[in-house]
């Protein structure tokens, strides 16, 4: 099977100590079991690629009449949470009801690991673009205001994308080339060296490195 990547859930951090008595700080991730929902092909769909879906229990009231009949059609229990991987070699025989283990991940190894990072609400530019901020003595009356945000006599305007405050997190984000530390097959359990985007509970999708080096 070519399929490189798996949902899973993140379940927090730990370390782990190596051989040499190093701690190593670890996010411990459940990868799986997954099933496969549908397979998209090249003729069909444009492009090579198998839909996940996480096994987890859901209620049958919570799923919807369009995703029973798509749950139905691929023989397999209805799923809450779906994702889709690509596949490089288009022979591929992966079908509907096929399983995809943590187990298709080795130790020492890279991964990329794509979440929702933690939502902050709205923040000031201090603390969402890191701005230096004023003088905090002498009378300054300029601590967090983010300060001049364009030239008057040229452009005579802002630049578009111009850092601002506003609503900061809670966006799609990939912490790559995290190594694997340990592969628990029987638990579905992943360790990878490093911090992965998202809160503790929260889906993630994880894929072999595409640049690792």
């Amino acid at each position: 099977m070519a399929v490189n990547g798996i949902l899973g859930i993140k379940l927090g951090m730990t370390q782990v100590f190596a051989d040499d008595g190093t701690a190593v700080p670890c996010t411990v991730l459940q990868a799986g079991p997954c099933v496969v929902v549908e397979r998209r092909t090249k003729d069909k769909h444009g492009y090579d690629a198998v839909q996940l879906g996480l096994v987890e229990f859901i209620k049958p009231q919570r799923v919807t009449k369009a995703m029973t009949g798509h749950f139905k059609k691929a023989s397999v229990a209805p799923m809450r949470y779906l994702g889709e991987v690509r596949i490089e070699d288009s022979k591929d025989e992966t079908k509907p009801g096929d399983r995809v283990l943590v187990d298709g991940f080795k130790v020492g190894e890279y991964v990329d690991v794509s979440g929702v990072s933690k939502g902050k609400g709205f923040q000031g530019g201090v603390k969402r673009w890191h701005y230096r901020g004023g003088d905090a003595t002498h009378g300054s009356m300029f601590h967090r205001a983010p300060g001049g945000i364009g030239a008057s006599s040229f452009p005579s305007r802002v630049w578009p994308g111009q850092h601002f405050p506003g609503h900061m997190g809670a966006e799609r984000k990939t912490s790559k080339n995290l190594r694997v530390v340990k592969v628990d097959a029987e638990e579905n359990l992943l360790l990878v060296r490093g911090a992965v985007p998202g809160a503790a509970g929260s889906y993630i999708y994880i894929r072999k490195a595409k640049t690792a080096k």
